[in-house]
């Protein structure tokens, strides 16, 4: 396998890329830290219960919470063990979001040998029916957290209101009842489909030797490219949303909230789109904006006030969240400020502010823990995101891009309100 070195431009640091001969693609970043860190991650994540398999033509359609499912019985191994013990000196972990799975481990010693490990228990599939039928207890009970934690329900109750068909709107975990209904030939039928390297990405960062690495994975990886491609289907998704408000109600002491603003675009240059909508949401909500302080000083909101943006491939949203003893004044304030800059236009000033802002988190990242730098390259790489040209896309986003933003995505119409009320 033959990497590739490229430099980057801003950091001075070097980026080794290839291709192995089975589609896998391998990234390397290298810095000079004491520790370092691993990636093995396939593009397979909660929302991807519909698909075709590359050589089929009949569309696939599961139920929710396979990956999730898949993720925790990885890392059983045919000797009854588990996955964690051929670890030395290392913190292991895995976790499941809307696009990825994502195979983990970091450490200061013993990186290749940990590395092997980690290349040899994810493409050991073990599902039988015995041990995936102890797994449902396992993963039941952690559903069942997640339905008890009013930050959990505040948020998904949002994505139904915004989403009707997409199964971002669905608990990454699934539910109990669809927990239930997993057997070992669903999972053997999903891991052999998304879990081909052609689909996957290995990516590492620390004081690494790019050949070295490389030799373990020709070593490991013995697969060729599949005849074709996984085909990921994703149901219709009109326009408008559901429901511009939804409320439950917990054992909280302060009521919680998310106001989600649909965004219809898919495809394009998401990682432009991103620093646009971050630098928008900035503008309008973050800490030193005329909203933040008119709320925090009313008493409105707390510390914990802020907005993002959210996307994959196949969705995005943009969303502010808190919060408040009167969360429907605050979602109407939020509303009324984006009017008023509709209506007299993005401060430049606020603006600059915000996109160097950006700028500089981006430079923090960059030159900080291995972890960050290594996550962040893998959920771009599965977006389809070279991370490395963030300062080239940056330069790039005007204010003109923030207003058209403004315009097409922060609309009533597409807004919900989600809110969590405590019981008393």
């Amino acid at each position: 396998m033959r990497f590739t070195k490229h430099t980057d431009a801003l950091l001075k640091e070097d980026v080794f890329t290839a291709e192995h001969k089975s589609g896998l693609k391998v990234i390397v970043i290298k810095k000079n830290t004491e520790k370092s860190y691993a990636t093995f991650s396939t593009r397979y994540g909660s929302i991807n219960t519909e698909f075709v398999v590359p050589g089929e033509n009949e569309t696939t359609k599961v139920i929710d919470g396979v990956a999730h499912f898949l993720e925790h019985k990885v890392f059983e191994q045919p000797d009854g063990t588990s996955a964690f013990a051929l670890f030395k000196g290392a913190d292991v972990n895995a976790f499941t979001s809307f696009g990825v799975t994502n195979y983990l481990f970091s450490c200061t010693d013993y990186f290749y040998e940990n590395f092997r490990n980690l290349l040899s228990y994810v493409q050991t599939p073990y599902f039988t029916p015995e041990n995936v039928e102890k797994e449902k207890g396992i993963i039941a009970q952690e559903v069942r957290m997640y339905d008890d934690d009013a930050g959990q329900v505040c948020f998904y109750n949002c994505m139904k209101g915004l989403y009707k068909n997409h199964p971002v709107r669905t608990e990454i975990a699934g539910s109990v009842e669809e927990v239930m209904k997993t057997t070992p030939e669903l999972l053997y039928k999903c891991y052999n489909t998304f879990y081909h390297p052609s689909n996957m990405a290995v990516i590492c960062v620390g004081d690494i030797d790019p050949e070295r690495l490389g030799a373990i994975v020709d070593e490991m990886i013995t697969k060729d490219k599949p005849e074709g491609e996984i085909k990921q289907v994703f149901p219709e998704e009109p326009r408008e949303i559901v429901t511009p408000y939804s409320e439950a109600f917990f054992e909280i002491a302060k009521p919680q909230f998310m106001l989600g603003f649909k965004d219809n675009q898919t495809g394009g240059d998401l990682l432009k789109r991103d620093i646009v909508a971050s630098a928008l949401i900035h503008t309008l909500a973050g800490s030193s904006s005329p909203l933040y302080e008119r709320l925090y000083n009313g008493g409105l909101i707390s510390r914990g006030f802020g907005g993002y943006y959210d996307y994959e491939r196949s969705f995005a949203f943009a969303a502010f969240s808190g919060e408040s003893f009167e969360p429907k004044t605050v979602a109407d304030e939020i509303k009324a400020e984006i009017e008023r800059v509709k209506a007299e236009g993005i401060d430049a000033g606020a603006w600059r502010r915000a996109m160097n802002l950006l700028y500089g988190r981006y430079i923090r990242l960059m030159g900080g823990d291995v972890e960050d730098i290594g996550n962040e390259y893998m959920f771009s790489f599965h977006r389809g995101i070279e991370l490395m040209s963030y300062p080239e896309v940056w330069k790039s986003v005007t204010v003109a891009d923030g207003e058209r933003f403004l315009r097409e995505v922060l609309v009533p119409e597409r807004a919900c309100l989600s809110v969590v009320y405590p019981k008393n």
